[in-house]
């Protein structure tokens, strides 16, 4: 988050990795930290929703279209 939290996820929603900023880390207190990783993680999140979602249109579409040519033949 703003660079000082990175928080990785795969499009099945599952959190990789976290990395947290050496400086950030050493100057944050604890309230501040656990914010900020709960809105890294929740982008990561939707992030990870959004490439999910458009990996499933793209699915979607090929088997449609496939069915589709069944249909004219």
């Amino acid at each position: 988050e703003g660079g000082k939290i990175s928080v990785t996820s795969t499009g099945n929603k599952n959190i990789t990795s976290i990395q947290i900023d050496d400086e950030f880390f050493k100057s944050a207190d604890r309230e501040e930290l656990e914010e900020l990783i709960a809105v890294a993680v929740n982008k990561a999140l939707v992030q990870a929703e959004n490439v999910h979602q458009t990996e499933m249109q793209a699915l979607s579409s090929n088997m449609l279209g496939g069915l589709g040519n069944l249909f004219n033949g």
